[in-house]
């Protein structure tokens, strides 16, 4: 029930896009970097690699939908946008900001 109202608003959605790229980037930093180097199998970070690819420009591109529609200044929008380039950085973006925004 509760995916269901987050599907039903903008911010639902960017929040559903934001925890699945944060996913995406752990699986990439801590599992496939790892076994491409330490391992000696460079296919690890290819499919993973690519599925991150895809959720980070989609966070990106609902990010500044969002960031347009709600007028956020422009402080928020970096520092949301920033969030996606460091591990963890959108599961606090999400607790510290996103949840608590109006739909």
């Amino acid at each position: 029930m509760y995916m269901n109202e987050l599907l039903k608003s903008g911010i639902g959605r960017l929040r559903i896009i934001a925890f699945l790229e944060g996913c995406s980037l752990l699986l990439l930093v801590f599992i496939a970097m790892p076994v491409k180097y330490l391992l000696k199998i460079p296919e690890a970070t290819q499919a993973i690699g690519m599925i991150h690819g895809i959720l980070f420009v989609m966070f990106v591109a609902a990010t500044l939908v969002i960031a347009v529609l709600h007028k956020w200044n422009f402080g928020r929008l970096c520092m949301v946008m920033a969030s996606s380039i460091f591990p963890f950085g959108t599961f606090y973006i999400d607790r510290k900001i996103l949840r608590k925004l109006p739909d």
